[in-house]
């Protein structure tokens, strides 16, 4: 959700998952200048024309594929892609100031044009006390970014007639067949009234299933979620359903937009439609195939040594450690399997699902997902009274979403690319991507720093855009 007016919005996405403020530890650490450590050049594409991709395309709504190793994205240099070389060199300089000023331990970035990788680079530290450089395999936690990746994987089952878009929830879990509506309150008591229609699988998507997360208000509503808990972790996806079924929901389905817990409930859908536990459908559905093979709900212990130190940026611009590797709750993998937020990443991996969707559905010989599919997801599918969407009372202009991401429906342009059309999302440790169908170029932009300041994604966006030549 990188666009226009739609930063507002992430400044309410700091506590999608309480786990990290739970872990915050309070140890200060000095900023650290990294003059010292320039952009890692191991870690920039920028040295060779792409050569083609000879696989063929092959269909894998099942989540087969031959070798997920072959599975990778042609190098090309800037100017072979339609950018300006030095142009783009601000965006490394810029996220060097960024680091140097200590704002941001560190963070990698990738830019992808076509099919072609136009730019992966890494500046700064995954682990600033121990000086641990961040480089390309640095592993991240990407919270809400996770959304997109389990909408794809419920759309899957949609392109197989296994699940339906409109068809009410209580279809697939039918506790929801109860779930009431927030009429009033009548002293201390909570008045509900039946539901008009059922909800719907798009609903939870696009966010009008009336549920919440407890967070963003202070509605009667928000107090019940808060009093159930609903964002403890503790509870895994079938007792989540349950007790999220067993509240009111804030307003009729489909009326309104109010960003919530639901693609955690997309979660536990897919596993009731696919048989499979959240983190094997994904696995062997998407990452397996598309050969993200540092994603998933937890980090093994062969790979904590390239998992970042995430850390939370004060008042007073100080950073201070909130979750190391050795002592991490993603050390082990969580009762809770969290469809909306509890996934961890790399860049790569992370570039080859965007690009995926960028292709239609394919990656370099793998399909994942029908073009249609991919179409639905990444445009409006908000009624006209929910456009532009708003967040605790904060309207943002032109911004409208699909199914698992935002979408800028206005008509302003950056540089000389129009943004209608573009989408995205983010995560709470300041992790970003936003995909440009009018420019065919995707960004994804991670560090580790909350809660989510906007200003990072806000300063590389229009560098990214005015790099842009042809």
């Amino acid at each position: 959700m990188a666009m226009p007016g739609l930063k507002l919005l992430i400044i309410f996405l700091l506590s999608i998952s309480i786990r990290q403020s739970q872990l915050c530890a309070q140890i200060p650490i000095t900023p650290v200048v990294a003059e010292n450590l320039p952009a890692n050049q191991d870690c920039v594409a920028v040295g060779c024309v792409a050569t083609p991709n000879t696989e063929q395309v092959r269909d894998t709504n099942h989540g087969k594929k031959n070798s997920a190793d072959r599975v990778s994205m042609n190098q090309a240099r800037p100017e072979d892609c339609g950018f300006d070389k030095q142009k783009l060199d601000r965006v490394i300089k810029s996220l060097q100031g960024y680091v140097n000023d200590g704002k941001i331990p560190g963070a990698v970035i990738g830019i992808a044009r076509g099919n072609q990788l136009v730019m992966q680079t890494c500046v700064g530290y995954r682990d600033m006390a121990k000086r641990k450089p961040m480089e390309k395999d640095t592993i991240f936690r990407i919270y809400s970014m996770t959304k997109p990746i389990t909408t794809v994987a419920a759309l899957m089952l949609v392109d197989e007639g296994k699940l339906e878009l409109d068809a009410p929830l209580a279809k697939y879990l039918p506790e929801f067949a109860t779930t009431r509506v927030f009429k009033g309150m009548q002293g201390t008591k909570v008045i509900s009234e039946p539901l008009q229609r059922p909800i719907t699988i798009r609903d939870l998507l696009r966010h009008t299933a009336g549920m919440t997360y407890g967070i963003f208000g202070n509605t009667p509503v928000d107090k019940l979620y808060k009093s159930a808990g609903v964002l403890s972790h503790e509870d895994d996806a079938a007792a989540l359903s349950v007790k999220i079924s067993s509240l009111p929901t804030l307003f009729q389905p489909g009326s309104e937009f109010h960003y919530s817990i639901a693609t955690d409930i997309v979660g536990r859908v897919i596993e009731v439609v696919s048989g499979q536990k959240l983190d094997a459908c994904l696995r062997n559905r998407i990452f397996e195939p598309l050969g993200m093979h540092d994603t998933g709900f937890h980090v093994p212990a062969k790979s904590l040594d390239r998992f970042s130190t995430s850390y939370r940026l004060d008042q007073t611009g100080q950073l201070h450690v909130t979750d190391e590797p050795e002592t991490s709750e993603f050390r082990n993998t969580p009762p809770m399997l969290s469809g909306g937020d509890g996934l961890v990443s790399t860049l790569m991996d992370y570039l080859r699902f965007t690009q995926m969707l960028r292709n239609g559905g394919t990656f370099q010989g793998t399909r994942l997902l029908s073009a249609s599919s991919v179409k639905e997801m990444t445009e409006n599918q908000l009624p006209a009274n929910a456009v532009p969407i708003s967040i605790d009372g904060n309207t943002l202009p032109d911004v409208a979403f699909g199914l698992g991401v935002s979408v800028y429906v206005g008509s302003k342009k950056m540089g000389s690319v129009p943004l209608l059309g573009e989408y995205g999302w983010d995560g709470m440790a300041t992790t970003s991507f936003w995909s440009s169908p009018a420019s065919d170029t995707t960004v994804v932009l991670l560090t580790q720093v909350v809660p989510y300041s906007p200003t990072l994604s806000m300063t590389i966006r229009p560098l990214v855009y005015d790099a842009i030549t042809e």
